[in-house]
């Protein structure tokens, strides 16, 4: 598209206010349409664009909102840096008809003296439970915000944070919320890396080894298609992979329940396969289902 085509699309309507986008939903839901929200924290990529392209197709109205929630961050971790490209994202909104924005800053979320919070189900226990400590207190908290500010008929997560759309599920049906969660595919680069906005942090070199996570997991796939069911050797198999690509730090590679996420001796149908590590100092994720 030419710079004189993308400055003629019209950018979605952005508010920054509840006030604001409460008076926008209202409207809307007085007029009967479906609501779809896409929740974001910006830096948009082609895996969150799919959720987009998802609910504009399913839905008659739909909202992206765009915040970086500070209380999933843990102290050492990336809040500071994390990209903010808000022009970048409103531009790439416009060319998939994003009917509106929500980009609050964090005063208009967190006021002062905000002192509720959710406590995450059981399933947010492990994994990046256990690495990262508080993390899904602040995704459940911000996204039951959202819930309460975008009364959504249908909210749209991916499934590359598998761990965070099994904890949103279960605060769903736990809480009895009124909204319809669609969990879309993970988008992967053509050399098979999961699409995430961390990944604009790695250099050439690290992004030709930030493969080895993929790849650890089409072993996994390859070798249970191959009649191998012990998860200790696959688990082994998937470590020596990363460790050949010289990724040493890592966080766990799991098998697991795909509903509990609990370690599974045997791989079964429908078991999960995670893994987190780090290549450099960025600290990936990935999934894939391999039973």
């Amino acid at each position: 598209m030419s710079d004189a085509q993308a400055s003629e699309i019209e950018k979605p309507k952005v508010v920054t206010s509840r006030y604001a986008l409460r008076v926008v939903v209202q409207s809307v839901h007085s007029e009967g349409k479906t609501i779809g929200l896409v929740p974001t924290m910006g830096a948009l990529h082609e895996g969150h664009l799919s959720l987009v392209r998802e609910s504009v197709r399913e839905c008659d109205f739909t909202i992206v909102t765009i915040f970086v929630n500070p209380i999933q961050f843990g102290p050492s971790e990336d809040l500071s840096r994390y990209p903010r490209t808000l022009d970048m994202d409103l531009e790439l909104l416009a060319e998939h008809h994003v009917d509106l924005v929500f980009a609050p800053p964090r005063q208009e979320i967190y006021p002062e003296g905000f002192s509720t919070y959710v406590t995450p189900p059981s399933v947010a226990e492990p994994l990046e439970g256990k690495r990262r400590p508080g993390h899904y207190r602040g995704v459940a908290t911000i996204v039951l915000k959202l819930f309460n500010l975008v009364p959504a008929h249908i909210a749209y997560f991916g499934q590359k944070d598998y761990q965070q759309a099994l904890v949103i599920r279960k605060m769903v049906c736990d809480l009895d919320l009124p909204i319809r969660l669609e969990v879309c595919p993970t988008v992967r680069e053509p050399d098979g890396l999961a699409m995430s906005s961390r990944n604009r942090y790695l250099t050439d070199a690290q992004r030709r080894q930030a493969t080895a996570l993929s790849q650890s997991l089409n072993q996994a796939a390859e070798m249970v298609a191959a009649g191998e069911s012990d998860s200790a050797r696959i688990l082994q198999a998937m470590r020596e992979t990363l460790e050949s690509a010289g990724i040493s730090r890592i966080d766990y590679i799991a098998l697991t329940d795909p509903e509990t996420l609990e370690d599974t001796a045997k791989v079964v149908p429908e078991t999960m396969a995670l893994v987190a590590a780090y290549v450099g100092d960025v600290r990936l994720i990935d999934n894939r289902r391999i039973g």
